[in-house]
């Protein structure tokens, strides 16, 4: 029969141990004494009734089950970490976290974001602009918005992203109002990681002959739109990411077919958040916004 767990003494100093594998370093950490932590691990083992580690003269390691328990302990203290900091700063509904890309963060999402504010200025926002996904159960964030393959019967799909060619007005010859693709020949071409997009978008428009400079890669289309905006040459970049350049005349846009592209933005909401007044605002803001520049580009 299992036992069941009658206590929780012990997952903070298991963590802690777990993530150190150190009884030692563990207890530098929470101003303990080594001893102490090892008792309250040796507490925990038999109150769960198996072990969580091997003890070898030197260092600890995770046994198979201590490895899992670790891993759910590591979210249930996050999870509650971030519970307690959203009710020291108030209202859990006041404050709004917010996960995004370097790009989307950076282009799209924070130039606007104070519209959002000043029709919500009870809610305070929180953005964390980092290209590596987010465990959205773990109480840390509210919402993602994410960039994704293109599913059109995905109920979470915000917009499907189209590339463009656009530069900087600066790159303009004397008494020339616009570049044409014929002019592409004469500026390095600027693109994300390969040169496919571009290829592809070529190839739509029936312009693959000549000799074309694909000299000039990036790693995200921020840093990209960032050295068109500079008339480092013609970048093939998204739209959105673009989006506030062109309507700001910062960057012109090229007339021509775009390529198809497979990739869009999503909005992930946390399970326990669903429903929440400030979800629901942000959800109805942002699709308003998105209709916007899709209007824009249609």
């Amino acid at each position: 029969m299992n036992k069941p767990l009658r206590s929780l003494s012990g997952l903070i100093d298991f963590d802690c141990a777990a993530r150190w594998g150190s009884f030692k370093l563990a207890a530098q950490e929470l101003h303990k004494t080594p001893a102490a932590i090892s008792l309250q691990v040796k507490q925990l083992e038999e109150n769960v009734g198996f072990e969580l580690f091997v003890r070898h003269p030197r260092h600890i390691t995770l046994t198979e089950k201590g490895e899992e328990l670790a891993a759910a302990v590591r979210r249930m203290l996050s999870e509650l970490r971030a519970k307690v900091a959203a009710l020291q700063d108030g209202d859990d509904e006041k404050v709004l976290r917010i996960s995004t890309t370097h790009s989307l963060a950076l282009k799209w999402l924070v130039p606007r974001i104070s519209r959002f504010t000043k029709q919500y200025p009870d809610i305070d926002i929180r953005i964390d602009s980092s290209d590596h996904l987010v465990d959205l159960d773990d109480g840390s964030t509210d919402v993602a918005l994410r960039v994704a393959d293109v599913d059109d019967a995905d109920p979470h799909l915000l917009f499907h992203e189209r590339l463009v060619v656009v530069y900087s007005p600066s790159l303009l010859p004397p008494g020339h109002e616009a570049l044409t693709l014929d002019d592409l020949q004469r500026y390095p071409l600027l693109y994300e990681h390969s040169a496919d997009d571009w290829i592809q978008l070529l190839r739509e428009n029936h312009a693959m002959k000549g000799k074309y400079d694909f000299s000039r890669s990036y790693t995200n289309f921020a840093v990209l739109a960032q050295a068109a905006l500079a008339g480092q040459g013609v970048g093939l970049v998204s739209y959105a990411i673009a989006y506030e350049d062109i309507c700001s005349g910062a960057l012109k846009m090229l007339a021509c077919r775009s390529a198809p592209y497979g990739r869009g933005y999503r909005l992930l909401v946390s399970r326990n958040k669903e429903g929440m007044s400030k979800i629901t605002r942000f959800r109805a803001w942002l699709r308003e916004e998105i209709g916007e520049m899709r209007r824009s580009l249609d």
